[in-house]
Parts: structure tokens; sequence; C-alpha cells
């Protein structure tokens, strides 16, 4: 198997996806909307994807997080809202926002689970600040390190009773990036005692079953490598100030904050502690290089991964019930 996850180009299978696949084994998969029509097409696709891998437990992931950041929607499904209306609530009704936030999180997992999809990347549990990019802004918990990580670990309650393995990010945090790393690559310069807000959220769910990082320079931990390819983030700052021990997968590889190719990033990423490279887009002269350039993924990779992929069970719930019992919560605001 190797340290990857792939993308795929449209509705289904082609023969050379298919070849191609069935020699490197990729550890996993992820859907956009150009892989997504109806319920009977999404789950053929993640049908053939397991038979094609010969493991019941293969990890399909999408975004699916809700406002902007939603790759299956109307009419087929129903629209979910984004992080900042459960901020609202949270503000009057903490409480009432949490048990929103976890009734949201386990309607979508019971929707994604339906159609085989077993991986959310979700919750997005960076701290807002006041120039926090829009890209980030539009999506996020709030500002207050607790009310994000009560609302993020809401949301992955959810996302598990609803069958479906929820990840944490942008490891250490994406918050203070004021510009969009899928076109810049953005640089912090807070310094170490700054940044321990941005931290809280993840270190209070460090036993979070995946995790992502993000493409960003922080100049207090190295001032020369993006979070994703830098080991000392990755070692000292993600496993060791926060704590995390789960599978941490990188931010999409494609993204114009890193440079070089396809193979040298993930490459990179690989040496510098990622158990997996994200590479989203599906061109194959990319995913050919990605696969000549990584080997077997890691013995203790395959640990995180096959502990994830155990960490939820069977779904359980009442979709329409919960979509009720969620917007009940939110019409207080």
């Amino acid at each position: 198997m190797k340290p990857v996850i792939f993308g795929i180009a449209g509705l289904a299978l082609t023969p050379d996806e298919r070849a191609f696949f069935a020699e490197a084994d990729p550890a996993g998969y992820i859907l956009f909307k150009r892989n997504i029509r109806d319920r009977e097409q999404v789950r053929a696709l993640t049908d053939a994807l397991r038979d094609l891998s010969g493991r019941t437990d293969l990890p399909i992931l999408i975004d699916q997080e809700g406002g902007r950041v939603a790759r299956m929607g109307p009419p087929e499904w129903p629209a979910f809202p984004a992080g900042p209306a459960f901020a609202a609530l949270y503000d009057t009704a903490p409480m009432s926002a949490i048990q929103a936030m976890r009734a949201n999180g386990q309607a979508l997992g019971l929707m994604l689970a339906e159609v085989g999809i077993t991986v959310d990347c979700a919750p997005i549990i960076d701290i807002a600040q006041r120039d926090t990019t829009e890209a980030i802004s539009c999506r996020t918990y709030g500002a207050e390190p607790m009310q994000v990580a009560a609302l993020g670990r809401a949301m992955l309650e959810g996302l598990a009773a609803g069958g479906v393995v929820g990840v944490v990010k942008h490891m250490p945090g994406h918050g203070r990036a004021q510009v969009d790393s899928h076109h810049l690559l953005p640089t912090v310069t807070a310094d170490a005692a700054a940044l321990e807000v941005d931290l809280e959220p993840f270190r209070t769910l460090a036993q979070a079953p995946m995790g992502m990082t993000s493409h960003i320079v922080f100049e207090a931990w190295d001032r020369e490598r993006p979070a994703t390819l830098s080991p000392i983030v990755i070692e000292q700052v993600i496993r060791g100030a926060i704590g995390f021990d789960g599978l941490l997968m990188t931010d999409d590889i494609d993204m114009k904050a890193l440079s070089g190719t396809a193979g040298e990033k993930a490459a990179g990423a690989i040496a510098a502690g990622c158990d997996l490279v994200l590479d989203c887009w599906a061109r194959m002269d990319e995913m050919v290089e990605i696969a000549g350039r990584l080997g077997p993924i890691g013995d203790a990779a395959r640990a995180r991964l096959d502990r994830a992929m155990a960490s939820v069970g069977a779904p359980t719930g009442d979709f329409d019930a919960l979509i009720a019992q969620r917007d009940a919560f939110l019409a207080l605001v």
C-alpha cells in the first residue's frame, strides 16, 4: 500500500485509473463534485473502489463541512449550514449549539455512509482572527478556543455516530493566515506564546482519529518550511506540544502554497513525518510520479490508519429527525 490518497477524474473509474490504482494500491481516495451525480452513481463508485482495493475499511474521503465547502448538495441532498451558524448560537446558548452540532454531524455521517463514503474532512477547528483569510473565516467555529473545541468535539461525535470518521484540520492552525493557501504561501509571524491559543483546540481534541496539516510557514517554529513539509512542526508541535497520535494527512499537495513537482512534494511530506499524502486532482502523470517516489506505507502510519478506520461502527439515527433537531436549535438565534 502506498501512503497516498488519490482523486478520481469522473463519475466512474476509467480503464487507465483501474489499472493504475490496482498496481499502486493507494491508501484511499477522495471525491469531489466532479465525482458526484446521485445516490446510485456515488454508491456504485465507492463500491467499485472497495472491490478494487479488496479492503472493506477503505478510506473514501470527501470535504463535506457545510456552507460553501460541500461536494454533495441540492437537489439530490440537502444543504448543510457552515460553522459560523453554530458559533452564533453558541454565543447565546452553548449547550444548544453543541447539541445542534452533534445532530448536524450525525446527519452528515448518515448521508455520507449511505453512499459508501467513510471519511469526512471535518471539523475545521482553526481559531478565527480579525484578519483571517476569508477562505477560512467563512467556515470557522469561532475565536475562543474552548468554544471551537466543544463544537469540534460535537462534530466528531456526530460523524462517528453516523458511521463516518472525522478529520480535525488544519494542524497546527490556519486562523492566522491572511492569504489563501490554495493560491499563496501564508507566513505567520506570531511568537510561540501567542500560538498557544491556536494549539488549544487541537490539544483538546488530540485523541481525534485523523488530522490534516496546513501549508503555512510558522516563523516561531520553522522559518524555512511550511508545516506540511517541516519535521520540526510535525514532530515537536503536532506530535509533541499538541500530543496528536492519530493519522496525519497533508492538505492537498496541489495547492499553490507548496512548490516543486507533485512527486517532490509528496516525498517531502512523508519524509517530514506525515502519514499520508493527499493528492486531489486525478492527473495521471502526477499520480504516476507520486507513486514512483513513495515507498510502502510505514508500520506506524498503517497502524494509525487501521485504528482510525476501526473507530466508528454502524450508522445510527434517523436523518430527518436529526435535521429537524438541528434546525430547531439554530432557530433560537
